[in-house]
């Protein structure tokens, strides 16, 4: 077994190795507030129909500013995963556009497709590391998309990647775990990493998906400090979607209510009353 076998066996280490360089999609770093201003989200009149004949998505319509953070709320199954996916290309809707850097994501397909998406990252429910390799390594592992060769393919990291993935793990206040297994954290710390993750493909749009519903108050608060902060200090567009209402109200710029796959109020948090958030959960006539 060679070094490289060796090191994604015990996934404990990997091999830094230089690389050409490839074109960054940003030149966000970190602590850097100015970087990727004037980069946006741009939905417009999107359609998701799907070959039964049910519509997800009915013309909806959304903008997204660096340096803002949107929430959208609702109900199960009134479209916000289904926009979601959409607009990070995992489906391809029937009609309308998702602008990113000023390329229209729903008029591409394949390679085209991958490299438009690059500078949006995703934050699931679910932190999805891998757990027996360092939590430095799968921060790494957000750099890969960049590099394009047969070690990146195998696991392997660019020795140019490992000092802004400590910065990113700095940023979330885990750099003193950079060298633990993966698997020894808890979930808050988990989610943490994976915010590292994605900051490290130097993103101009984070969609987080349901990032807080697995975890205990106390860290699903973090969890929505650590976005504020994304937004704020280092000029990302940021999006969420959540089912607390409260976290939204207490940490978003705006609120984006979603019900039957029509957008209902897009609106500042402050102006929202409960009101409004308490219609979304209510059933829809048949």
């Amino acid at each position: 077994m060679n070094a490289m076998q060796q090191s994604m066996a015990d996934g404990m280490r990997f091999e830094p190795m230089a690389f050409p360089a490839f074109p960054e999609t940003g030149t966000r770093a970190p602590g850097n507030a100015s970087a990727g201003i004037g980069m946006r989200l741009a939905v417009r009149n999107l359609v998701m129909r799907y070959p039964n004949g049910h519509t997800a998505l009915d013309g909806v319509s959304l903008e997204v500013g660096a340096g803002e953070m949107v929430v959208i709320l609702g109900s199960n199954g009134c479209g916000k995963s289904t926009l979601m996916k959409c607009v990070v290309g995992l489906n391809h809707p029937t009609g309308g556009s998702v602008e990113v850097a000023g390329r229209d994501l729903a008029a591409l397909s394949g390679r085209a497709l991958r490299e438009a998406r690059m500078p949006i990252a995703l934050i699931s429910q679910h932190a999805n590391l891998v757990k027996r390799r360092s939590v430095l390594a799968n921060v790494c592992t957000g750099a890969l998309g960049r590099h394009r060769s047969l070690s990146t393919m195998l696991g392997c990291v660019p020795k140019s990647e490992i000092e802004p993935a400590r910065g990113f793990l700095d940023e979330v206040g885990l750099l003193h775990l950079a060298h633990q297994r993966a698997s020894t954290l808890s979930g808050g710390q988990a989610q943490r990493v994976a915010v590292a993750r994605a900051l490290a493909q130097r993103p101009q749009v984070v969609l987080a998906d349901e990032p807080v519903a697995s975890l205990d108050p106390e860290a699903a608060d973090d969890v929505m400090k650590l976005l504020r902060r994304l937004a704020t200090d280092d000029g990302l567009a940021v999006v969420a979607v959540l089912h607390q209402p409260e976290l939204a109200t207490r940490y978003a710029d705006r609120l984006i209510g979603m019900r039957g796959g029509h957008i209902e109020f897009d609106e500042r948090a402050s102006s929202v009353g409960m009101h409004q958030i308490s219609n979304l959960y209510v059933a829809q006539a048949s």
